[in-house]
């Protein structure tokens, strides 16, 4: 739950760029893709959690590039070019595609069906990171949703499937199960 009270702390941080209309688009293409196929909320959480641990895995190995340059990355908005362009340098369909048996093992979901949600899965998650940039004139650098993700002390704080889960509840109140 540690991350999930870190992005709340982004949303209501001046210095950061979160916010809840970011936050609620991030959480309903996520939730629409899971009712567009009939995902579960349980299967869906499981999914975020078991995808969240393998984007850490491989941000963690693309930190030789650095904190700043990831944070960079992540200050582009994710539907223009330049940003697709750097998630497919990050996440490669090659990546993606060694993902899916892991993905699939461990939620029981259909292969392709992983394959078809890794477009709208990483962006989305890609997106809540980015809540913890610095805004323009800032005067901190770090982005802590970004640090905290990475999880140096792996402490197990900061699974995707909780955050989303809290997240939605908090977007979504009268939804919340």
């Amino acid at each position: 739950m540690g991350m999930f009270f870190d992005l709340l702390s982004a949303i209501n941080d001046p210095n950061l760029q979160g916010n809840v209309p970011q936050l609620e688009t991030s959480i309903n293409e996520v939730q629409e893709f899971a009712t567009k196929n009939n995902i579960s909320p349980s299967t869906l959480q499981t999914l975020l959690s078991a995808l969240g641990s393998l984007l850490q895995g491989n941000l963690r190995q693309q930190t030789g590039m650095g904190l700043p340059q990831l944070t960079l990355l992540l200050k582009q908005d994710a539907s223009t070019p330049s940003t697709v362009t750097a998630l497919q340098t990050l996440f490669p369909p090659q990546v993606q595609q060694q993902m899916v048996p892991a993905l699939a093992q461990k939620t029981g979901l259909n292969p392709t069906l992983i394959q078809t949600a890794l477009p709208t899965l990483i962006p989305a998650v890609m997106d809540v990171l980015k809540m913890g940039n610095p805004s323009p004139g800032a005067t901190t650098a770090a982005n802590p949703l970004l640090t905290m993700f990475l999880d140096g002390d792996r402490d197990g704080d900061t699974d995707l499937g909780d955050v989303f889960k809290l997240a939605n509840r908090f977007i979504h109140p009268s939804q919340a199960r």
